[in-house]
């Protein structure tokens, strides 16, 4: 069995490994697209060994060696539909955009957010192609957005050079034509407070209450979440697009294995995320960030130069260790997100409504209609911070903890998970009471507030927790 890189050593939990039949459809349909590509360690041609020309190893042109070129032996051209190959089968062998969808790109700036922009609107545009072209028109073409947090209120970059940001992320998004796409850009203080000067000083207080530094990034991430969830929610979108790659994910990977996040691990690597009012989907799973970036080189794609902040988490200790092993091994960020998804995903990790397959080829309905109801019984308490589904213990915990009278503040506390309680949650009552009153409203609700509705979530709990054996029942 897998280990979750939990607390513990080797993880025995229900759901930390995927069953065998579960994998058939997506390996067969990865080896499709891998086809494309040929291992970066094949033999040079003889136009390569003369210095003057060079054969792609997919079409077999040949071209002057000062030419255009991308990595592993692909001409420009083959290289391209080669990661739009792997975007596209991402998209349809999951699921992720059907044609009644209203999708929202969240956009950085960086290669992979770019990227996974582009790669959007071509589909789109296809969509659109296909329209115009069909006698009944009877199949919609789905709609695309693209949302911005703006985080000058936390910068340390001058306001003016995020005022030249947001000019170029307005050209850029006006030039993917046709159809119109809206673009919503919303400072990150707007999920604290809808008033700009409150927002920017609960913000800051919150920020300022997490001392830890990888606690404060992680907690900016979820605050982003937020604010990207409150953008779809308030205009329409169905569906939540993000540009998280395999170099993403694999950093991940290992940050959460190294801060006790094994349990909620399979839950953050899947190509579908459902635990949010509006689905995260990552298409761009199975491209790593050298090849994305390689990409932007080729087509010219613009991209957004931002001032990061410095930071000694454990995060950015995470990345410069995937980086040297990239240096040595580039193929070691895809084997580190292959062994991760051998773990069994959460139930949310699955689009189960009807409507979804209606629009999926019919080879690969089953693999969304033929849902395991063993998978429906997992956990569903989710942190309210994180959203990271508790594991066994921290159920248990919270039930004993549930049956006792408690404030706001400790019922919220007790549904966190361990991780946040340690590198987010204030030590200090009453810090940990004025952190509780400057959180997003959107934070502090996923939390039943008082003791009177604590009934059903007990039945929640129980459902979650395995079932012993009734000992009481014959007088032991």
């Amino acid at each position: 069995m897998a280990s979750c890189g939990g607390r513990g050593g080797e993880c025995h939990q229900s759901h930390c490994q995927r069953s065998e039949e579960d994998g058939g459809t997506e390996e067969a349909t990865r080896e499709t697209v891998a086809s494309l590509s040929v291992a970066g360690d094949s033999p040079p041609s003889s136009a390569t060994r003369g210095g003057a020309l060079e054969q792609c190893t997919k079409c077999g042109e040949t071209v002057a060696a000062a030419a255009p070129r991308a990595i592993n032996g692909l001409c420009a051209a083959c290289f391209r539909a080669y990661l739009f190959g792997k975007f596209k089968l991402a998209v349809t062998t999951n699921a992720m955009i059907s044609p009644t969808d209203n999708v929202l790109v969240a956009f950085s700036g960086g290669p992979a957010s770019r990227v996974a922009l582009q790669f959007v609107h071509e589909m789109q545009c296809i969509s659109l192609k296909n329209l115009n072209a069909s006698k009944s028109q009877a199949l919609p073409v789905f709609g695309v957005g693209v949302a911005f947090i703006d985080e000058s209120a936390i910068s340390i970059g001058p306001l003016h050079e995020m005022n030249k940001v947001i000019a170029q992320i307005r050209s850029i998004v006006s030039t993917l034509s046709p159809a119109h796409k809206e673009l919503h850009i919303k400072p990150l203080e707007n999920i604290c407070s809808m008033s700009s000067n409150d927002g920017r000083i609960r913000l800051n207080e919150l920020l300022d209450s997490v001392t830890d530094a990888t606690g404060k990034e992680d907690f900016m991430k979820y605050l982003r979440m937020l604010t990207l969830q409150k953008i779809a929610l308030d205009n329409g979108y169905s569906k939540l697009l993000l540009g998280s790659c395999t170099s993403t994910i694999a950093c991940h990977v290992i940050s959460a294995t190294v801060k006790g996040q094994g349990y909620s691990l399979p839950g953050d690597v899947q190509y579908v995320d459902a635990r949010w009012e509006v689905p995260v989907v990552l298409p761009l799973r199975d491209c790593t960030a050298e090849e994305l970036n390689q990409l932007c080189h080729l087509d010219g794609l613009e991209l957004l130069q931002l001032i990061k902040r410095p930071s000694n988490s454990i995060n950015s200790l995470v990345s410069s260790f995937v980086a040297r092993l990239r240096d040595e091994n580039p193929s070691r960020e895809r084997t580190i997100v292959r062994t991760a998804e051998k773990l069994r995903p959460f139930c949310f990790n699955k689009f189960v409504e009807d409507t979804y397959h209606e629009f999926v080829p019919s080879r690969l309905r089953c693999k969304f209609q033929n849902i395991n109801n063993s998978e429906t019984a997992l956990s569903e308490v989710l942190c309210p911070l994180c959203g990271s589904p508790l594991s066994e213990p921290e159920v248990q915990s919270l039930r004993n903890i549930l049956e006792k009278t408690q404030t706001l503040v400790e019922n919220f506390t007790a549904h966190c998970c361990q991780s946040c309680s340690f590198q987010i949650l204030p030590t200090g009552a009453e810090s940990l009471q004025h952190f509780y009153t400057v959180l997003p409203q959107s934070v502090t609700v996923r939390v039943t507030g008082g003791t009177s509705d604590h009934s059903q979530l007990r039945e929640l709990i129980d459902d979650c927790l395995l079932v012993d054996d009734d000992n009481d029942d014959d007088g032991t």
